[in-house]
């Protein structure tokens, strides 16, 4: 199977499930949307909008509706767990122990579900993550559920 027909495939699962969830959505929003403001802030999207294109069956997804949403990007570099007393005796040079090695790639979240693996690096005298490894989308939806 070439790159292309996987990430259409791909593209295809997302707006398939995309189109499942706001399913479920559409019939408690027609339910309570009576007493609701028409005019709230938000715009209504129905999920066949994003699966439209100008060429039906090419695979194409139009994502244009939420181009513009601002999204929270961390990297982590690893995570312990430690009491409460462990943690009021820490101050200046205690040294906190995490679960990973050094050298071992640093986790890319967004909004908190993990988007890819990366190395740190420094361009122009700051900090920035060099992206070694992507998450498929398709791994990524199984991670949610």
């Amino acid at each position: 199977m070439s790159t292309e027909t996987e990430e259409a495939v791909d593209q295809d699962a997302l707006a398939e499930e995309l189109s499942a969830a706001t399913e479920g959505q559409s019939d408690a929003d027609s339910d309570g949307a009576a007493g609701a403001d028409a005019d709230d802030g938000f715009q209504q999207v129905d999920a066949k909008q994003l699966s439209a294109s100008s060429n039906p069956g090419s695979g194409e997804v139009k994502l244009d509706v939420i181009l513009d949403i601002p999204v929270t990007i961390a990297m982590e570099i690893g995570r312990t767990q430690i009491s409460i007393r462990n943690l009021l005796q820490l101050n200046q040079g205690s040294i906190v122990e995490l679960d990973r090695l050094a050298g071992e790639p640093m986790n890319v979240l967004v909004n908190g579900t993990l988007v890819a693996h990366g190395e740190v690096v420094v361009v122009n005298e700051k900090f920035g993550i060099r992206l070694t490894d992507v998450i498929s989308p398709a791994e990524r939806i199984k991670n949610l559920r």
